[in-house]
């Protein structure tokens, strides 16, 4: 799969980068993602120590590091943060990551944390380029108890981390979902054990509410547009999902 402009205009881009090639990092296949305005740039999870180098390729055939003015991370595990160090050895950026993380980063190796811009509870809004913002919207417990989500305005896609993340076989390259009853297999497993609630899901459906949302670009799996998006925030709103299903003894109703 070549890199996927989700959005393109004159002025501004949202780019899926194709990192991974099967077997090139072991665990989950992860999404990283470039936002482009004006010629200023914006990664979003930059992704593990593994991928970093042909990141950093894809990257590099629409901005400089240089031209990177804010690295944004959704939530704080390995497949998000692994290749954080080497990449601040390049960039000069601000990076942006809940507060209740910043005390655990520097477990990764990040010796200077001079950079990084502790997220408030309740989100913020970011001016990455002039004329130009970033909504960082809260979307805590899903799964992350500071998972942090971004919007862009220009392209109206959402980066939603691990919400609507899918678990698809290795030789499944599919980059979108039109119709969410095909694909339910792979994300109803996840959604219901690592989402914390159904009470974290409304909280979060109640904040997304006022945006104009044309895709959902989560952290693995394809990205969801058209109708597909309407239906997987009904479906979303009526799991029952993490401590929901808890029962004594560890085990989780079925």
């Amino acid at each position: 799969m070549r890199n996927i402009k989700l959005h393109e205009s004159d002025q501004h881009q949202f780019i899926l980068l194709n990192e991974s090639e099967p077997g090139e990092e072991d665990g989950i296949r992860s999404n990283q993602y470039l936002v482009i305005h004006e010629g200023q740039g914006v990664l979003l999870d930059p992704g593990g120590f593994g991928v970093m180098p042909r990141v950093l390729a894809e990257m590099l055939r629409y901005v400089q590091p240089a031209d990177i003015k804010g690295v944004f991370l959704s939530h704080q595990d390995p497949d998000i943060v692994g290749g954080l160090s080497t990449w601040l050895e390049l960039l000069d950026a601000p990076v942006y990551v809940s507060s209740i993380w910043m005390r655990f980063l520097p477990h990764y190796g990040l010796k200077d944390m001079s950079h990084f811009v502790g997220v408030p509870d309740e989100g913020m809004r970011c001016e990455v380029a002039e004329g130009f913002g970033l909504e960082v919207v809260p979307a805590h417990f899903l799964h992350s108890e500071g998972q942090i989500n971004v919007y862009d305005p220009l392209a109206k896609v959402l980066f939603s981390g691990d919400i609507g993340a899918a678990m698809l076989p290795q030789e499944q390259d599919t980059p979108f979902v039109d119709d969410l009853a095909g694909h339910l297999p792979y994300i109803e497993g996840f959604h219901r054990r690592y989402m914390g609630s159904n009470r974290a899901i409304r909280c979060w459906l109640e904040t997304i509410a006022h945006l104009d949302i044309e895709m959902i670009a989560p952290q693995h799996g394809p990205v969801y547009r058209g109708a597909a998006v309407g239906q997987f925030l009904a479906w979303l709103g009526d799991l029952q999902c993490g401590i929901d299903l808890l029962q004594s003894g560890g085990r989780f109703a079925r």
